[in-house]
């Protein structure tokens, strides 16, 4: 233990005072630079001695990027803690991913968190998932720093960036930093409100220097200034006092504003810089603790449970009753790691919990603080802190008290998966540690489903993309050591009959002693006056006249025949809309018995089957997507090269796109890769289903290939 303490100094200190303490994330659109900034962080904070680039060629990695997967990938999967101290702020931090696959990371984390620094591209300015990380932060009121990165990159340009985000982030923001140079010539930044400018000096830009603005700064940096004050008099009541009667701002007063402002999510802070460069970190961390709000300054609602869901605000306060949440389960070697965001009272190694959802009691027998997969024991920690606990059973969002009150928290957000794959190990007997996998991973995360398909028996898993599956598949590889197999699930189709076909057959079988006899007469015809689209099962209609057929041998005859109508002789999938109607049979008083009906009644559907137009009917799916303007063209053509046909066009309140569709759902497969190619990130759809219709000839022969050869590679022989 005093191995950790020495190398976390961090662990000895008290968290008695929140005010010092800041809760943030990173969060940013895909390749914005978020784990860059991260590990500069953990560097100018003494907590890496170090710095190792997320695609760099020390076979390291960033500290936060842990997993085997980031760092060959170059991405980052999972969310990840940390904690460090910047002068006299306690920072616990959250890297979180960009890529929209992984969202629910972002969510979580946003959940519980109680400021954060929103990165921007200074080359690619507001991306996709840009907004979708702003919306997240306005769904759980999240008040943000904004980060304008990568001011080193050909292309970037801050003025451009800045105005991307005045258009598309709908929170009021201004600039609070200029840059001195552009791309390669970019070297430090101005501070507009202290009029002071700096570069970084150093190995890794670790000595933060004061230089005079440079000559030509001068001017622009009075006009960032003004134009920062006259957005603060917009949203502020003290500096808008102070400007409409023309009196001098201390800078004082103004950074008191942009604090007031960014807190009451009315405003947000512009600083720019180069993470990757080593230019700009350590004002952030300034930033940090100048502008974003500790655990005090948050406003934190409980539901009560005893007063049906009355809303109850959290104190806080480590004397009062202990309310906490479970935001994000991890599973490693030690078992299940469960994080935790303390929302009023303390919490103690050797206390009992109690969950409110399933009302278990558990005993806390270990506590840690994270640095990204590394973990430091600690005995206690209070209401406005972040920790991890061993041996607590529960779900992603559960709330646990000590008892004395039955509170719990509002739920996060859980957006549905867009996309389905089967998945199979390819290994036989492999079924319990298969299971076990995916029952983890169901655990870890809420935007992974898993359900067995009644009709295909296959295993679909279910997320927010393509890429959010395959990291999955080849983590049940590593994790695991279980080889699995991806593939499109099945398509649930249908078949049915548009004609009428006789059949008279006759089974006939003797081989010693008793025989099989069975002679069965009628036809099969679609179900009559049914409604346009609809669909019924397939029935037995019995229309014989006479004794020529026993009642125990009709029995037998429509058992065969509802089995006949479970998998069709066409694809193999259920039979709809027909009906076998029987008028009358031919028995023999020895070799005649059910079984031999039976197998008179499959010939029978097999013979007839082929000659009442048999058709295989598909899912048609609606098909409603959201796009800019500029790519409707490239959707639309997307779409009909998946068999899709355009119903109607149509611009939106907010000026994009709606385009209404209809598409077999086996052609939909894989859109929500393409439809985010096609768009740059933009494009979002939504598959309902509307109807079955006929499969295209063409597609139909291909689905029969393929049963055929199932058949065949199965050995199956219903007879």
């Amino acid at each position: 233990m005093q191995v950790w303490l020495r190398r976390f100094p961090l662990l000895r200190r008290s968290f008695s005072d929140m005010t010092r303490t800041r809760n943030i994330g990173i969060s940013a659109h895909i390749d914005s630079g978020k784990t860059t900034f991260t590990e500069r962080v953990l560097f100018y904070t003494g907590k890496i001695k170090e710095i190792h680039e997320v695609k760099g060629n020390d076979k390291v990695g960033a500290k936060m990027d842990s997993m085997e997967l980031e760092r060959e990938r170059g991405i980052t999967i999972q969310s990840a803690a940390t904690y460090c101290k910047w002068k006299d702020i306690n920072i616990n931090l959250i890297d979180t991913p960009g890529h929209v696959d992984f969202t629910i990371e972002v969510e979580r984390a946003l959940r519980v968190l109680d400021g954060a620094v929103l990165l921007v591209c200074g080359a690619s300015g507001v991306q996709s998932q840009t907004m979708t990380v702003d919306r997240q932060m306005r769904r759980y009121n999240v008040p943000r720093l904004t980060f304008i990165n990568k001011l080193d990159r050909a292309g970037s340009n801050y003025l451009t960036t800045y105005n991307s985000i005045k258009q598309k982030i709908p929170v009021r923001s201004a600039l609070i930093q200029l840059p001195i140079g552009q791309e390669d010539t970019f070297s430090g930044i101005i501070d507009v409100i202290e009029r002071k400018a700096y570069n970084f000096q150093g190995r890794y830009g670790e000595i933060p220097t004061e230089i005079a603005i440079p000559e030509n700064m001068l001017e622009k940096t009075q006009q960032t200034r003004q134009e920062l004050i006259e957005n603060l008099a917009d949203v502020d009541d003290f500096i808008g006092d102070k400007f409409l009667n023309g009196e001098t701002l201390t800078n004082q007063e103004i950074k008191d504003a942009v604090r007031r402002s960014t807190i009451a999510l009315k405003f947000s802070p512009i600083l720019m810089g180069s993470a990757y460069k080593n230019k700009g970190a350590q004002l952030v961390l300034d930033a940090v603790g100048d502008y974003l709000p500790s655990p005090y300054e948050v406003k934190n609602v409980g539901l009560d449970l005893d007063k049906e869901e009355a809303k109850v605000e959290l104190k806080i306060d480590p004397k009062l009753p202990l309310v906490c949440l479970a935001f994000k389960l991890e599973e490693n070697r030690f078992g299940q790691l469960t994080y935790i965001r303390i929302y009023q009272g303390r919490l103690k190694k050797g206390d009992y919990i109690i969950n409110t959802s399933t009302k278990k009691r558990t005993k806390i027998s270990r506590m840690v603080r994270m640095h990204s997969n590394e973990m430091a024991e600690i005995n206690e920690s209070e209401a406005g802190d972040i920790c991890a606990l061993f041996g607590i059973e529960c779900n992603s969002g559960d709330t646990f008290t000590d008892g004395t009150v039955n509170y719990a928290m509002s739920s996060m957000y859980v957006p549905e998966p867009v996309i389905s794959l089967s998945i199979r190990p390819i290994e036989k007997n492999a079924g319990i540690k298969f299971n076990k996998a995916l029952a983890k991973f169901q655990r870890e995360d809420p935007t992974f489903r898993v359900k067995i398909d009644e009709e295909s028996n296959e295993t679909i898993i279910s997320g927010m993309g393509e890429l959010h599956l395959q990291i999955y598949a080849e983590r049940i590889r590593r994790e695991f050591e279980l080889p699995v197999e991806l593939g499109a699930p099945a398509v649930n189709y249908r078949e049915t009959i548009h004609g009428r076909a006789d059949f008279n057959y006759l089974h006939k079988k003797q081989t010693g002693g008793n025989g099989q006899y069975a002679g069965v007469q009628g036809y099969i015809e679609p179900i009559p006056d049914l409604k346009p689209g609809e669909l019924v099962p397939s029935r037995f209609v019995d229309k014989t006249i006479g004794n020529n057929i026993g009642g125990e041998f009709k029995a037998a005859i429509q058992k065969a025949f509802l089995e006949c109508c479970k998998k069709g002789p066409q694809v193999g999938y259920p039979v709809l809309n027909l009906q076998y109607v029987l008028i009358d049979g031919q028995t023999h008083v020895v070799d005649s018995n059910s079984n031999a009906f039976m197998t008179a009644t499959k010939q029978s559907f097999r013979h007839a089957f082929p000659n009442a137009k048999p058709t295989v009917l598909e899912p048609v799916m609606t098909v409603e997507i959201t796009a800019p303007h500029d790519c409707q063209a490239t959707v639309i053509n997307g779409l009909v090269k998946r068999r899709a046909l355009v119903k109607d066009t149509f611009t939106r309140a907010d000026g994009t796109a709606g385009i209404i569709a209809e598409a077999p759902l086996a052609q939909m497969f894989g859109y929500a890769s393409e439809i985010r190619g096609n768009t740059q990130g933009q494009g979002e759809f939504s598959m309902e289903f509307s109807r079955l219709e006929p499969v295209d000839p063409g597609a139909l022969e291909e689905l029969k290939m393929h049963y055929q050869e199932k058949v065949r590679r199965e050995g199956n022989d219903d007879d």
